[in-house]
């Protein structure tokens, strides 16, 4: 029992120190989960035809979003490069299954660029897509940034480039986000069970949070770096705690009667 209650201590601890730490706080650049949160209603973007469109509209199936802009130099293109293979090794069928909406946080690109980038990916693929299974779409700069912060996907523009994480957020057909997938590379199963939870509308939980604990966002390297002093923090809680744990059960040990031999 006395195992079992040290070890209650030093979870609950440990708990509190990554809730207090991760929190609810929005980070000004990265990924705050917002599972079972709906995307904001009425966001009015472009096609790639420049017609308007509203994004609660669009989003009637199980729907990948992801953030990016289409002249990035960084992970934009490894990732919707990644993407691409994710879908075509998908045994579902973009446009009827699920759909993938890639959206520009970029204000200065247009309709002509999403389309374009659209054609290329499209044309890339080694099955066929049709145009209304991934959407390339662009907006103004309060639309986008009001459905991207209503989805926990948070950047910022910095000498001149935009510094952004990577991910795909998984979206139900009702716009409730049920899943983060984080970084640039994704296993094709994961993204199918995200889908198959966002058609039940199952928010499913990911090891983000945990990753943003031990991880920090690197806006010049524009990757995760290992944040060793909040590691060494908890480490050292958690050692502290068993420590005087162990002071105060052991006295307590030594002053149990011993048991009288026959």
């Amino acid at each position: 029992m006395k195992i079992l209650r040290l070890t209650f201590v030093a979870a609950t601890i440990l708990c509190s120190v990554l809730t207090a730490t991760s929190g609810d706080t929005a980070p000004r650049i990265g990924i705050q989960e917002r599972l079972g949160e709906r995307l904001p209603k009425d966001v009015l973007l472009y096609d790639e035809q420049g017609r308007t469109v509203n994004v609660s509209e669009l989003v009637n199936k199980p729907t990948i979003l992801t953030f990016v802009y289409f002249r990035c130099p960084g992970i934009c293109t490894p990732l919707l490069n990644d993407l691409s293979r994710v879908v075509e090794k998908l045994d579902m069928e973009p446009g009827k299954e699920y759909q993938i909406l890639t959206i520009s946080f970029d204000p200065t690109e247009t309709p002509d660029i999403a389309a374009t980038k659209r054609d290329n990916y499209l044309a890339g693929l080694k099955r066929r897509v049709a145009p209304e299974g991934w959407r390339f779409l662009t907006g103004d700069s309060t639309s986008v940034q009001r459905l991207a912060n209503g989805a926990g996907f948070y950047y910022e523009r910095q000498n001149g480039e935009w510094i952004h994480a990577g991910a795909l957020i998984v979206v139900s057909p009702s716009g409730v986000i049920t899943r983060y997938i984080n970084g640039t590379q994704f296993l094709p199963f994961d993204v199918k069970m995200a889908l198959v939870e966002a058609a039940e509308g199952r928010p499913t939980p990911t090891s983000a949070r945990l990753l943003r604990f031990c991880y920090a966002y690197d806006p010049e390297g524009r990757t995760y770096t290992l944040n060793v002093m909040r590691i060494a923090m908890v480490l050292i809680l958690l050692l502290v705690t068993i420590f005087v744990a162990i002071v105060l059960v052991r006295p307590r040990m030594k002053r149990e009667p011993q048991g009288k031999s026959v």
